[in-house]
Order: C-alpha cells, then structure tokens, then sequence
C-alpha cells in the first residue's frame, strides 16, 4: 500500500489516477513521460516521485486500481450474485459505465495495457490479469444456474469462448484508434444478443 499517495485528500489522489490513466491511454508505456502526468495532475514532477518511486510503480498501481475497482463495482451491483449469467453481464455493463463517469480514460488504459509489449511491464500485467480473470471467472460460475443452457453445453467453453470473442473485439477497437465507449458498449449488446440466442434454452 502507498501510504503517502493515500495521505492526500481524496480529490487529489482522483485527479492524479486520472492524469495517469489519460496519458497512457493516449501514448505506449516507453512515450508516457512522468512530466505529463504530473503537468496533467497539476502537480509537480518532483513530487509525483515523492508519490511513486519509478514510472513502472505508478503504471502497476493504476493496473491494480484498475482491477480494485471493477472488483468493487460489480459486487455493488451484485453481478457475482446473479444465477443468470446475461443478467450478471449487463449488470456488469451498468458497473462499467459508472466507473468510467469517475474515470473517463480507464477503460482506454486497460486496452491499451493489455496489448502493451514493453518488457518492463507487459509480464507483469499479463500475470496480474490472469489473477483477477480467474478470481472474475470462477465467482461467476460457482453461481450459474446450467438450466437455463441448452442441454449438455460445455459451461467451461462457453465462458472461454466468449471471453476470447471479447478479446478480439477489443483488439479490432484498439487497432482502430481512440476507443469510443458508445461504440464498444453498442458493440458488445450485439455479441451478447449473438451468444443469448446460440446459448441459452428456447
């Protein structure tokens, strides 16, 4: 834990999160300077330091806070709750929203930090993913309800498979440019109408 980041007043350590979020969302890992984040925090680059010894501590940080978050606001609106797995996604759509209200470049610096391919962070990302994917997918599916599947469907697979089609989606979003939330939210209320009609038991 930083002890001296959360020593500040909760409106500054939002806007420093957010600066951090903005300037790596908009740039690679090695072209995001420590400067601009603090310029976009409206503070100093000597006490952005004072804050996170290192660019990588402050990158890791924001992941984390990242997964903290989302972590947080599904169980809020009770998406590891619900038996119903479309209902738990578009639960977790409504989470998404709200998070991104709070922190309009998040969801661009988690794409962008998924793809990042510079060895300083890029195994470290991929490892804590990995952690909180497996956290994500086995509180869902501890409270499916198989019912409501067609008969003998492979729950395992299905979660994959639509896990990878999700991946690819945002990969084609992320070769695009600037993401555009509308877009990807438009975007992914088709690929769950797709999987509810090839999935679920007419």
């Amino acid at each position: 834990m930083n002890e001296k980041f959360y020593a500040l007043p909760a409106e500054k350590q939002h806007a420093i999160i957010n600066a951090g979020y903005r300037i790596f969302s908009q740039n690679s890992y090695k072209n995001s300077p420590m400067s601009e984040i603090a310029d976009a925090a409206n503070i100093s680059k000597s006490l952005l330091f004072y804050y996170f010894k290192n660019k990588k501590e402050l990158y890791m940080f924001l992941w984390d806070k990242c997964a903290q978050l989302t972590i947080n606001y599904l169980t809020k609106y009770q998406c590891y709750g619900c038996s119903n797995l479309f209902e738990s996604m578009e639960r977790g759509m409504k989470a998404k929203m709200e998070i991104i209200r709070l922190y309009p470049d998040m969801a661009n610096f988690v794409i962008k930090a998924f793809y990042e391919t510079n060895v300083e962070v890029a195994k470290d990302v991929q490892n804590s993913f990995r952690k909180y994917f497996d956290l994500k997918k086995d509180k869902t599916l501890l409270r499916i309800d198989k019912e409501q599947f067609v008969e003998g469907i492979d729950i395992e697979m299905m979660y994959k498979d639509m896990y990878w089609a999700s991946e690819g989606f945002l990969w084609e979003m992320v070769r695009k440019g600037q993401v555009d939330m509308a877009e990807m939210e438009k975007g992914f209320r088709r690929l769950m109408d797709f999987w509810q009609s090839i999935y679920l038991r007419k």
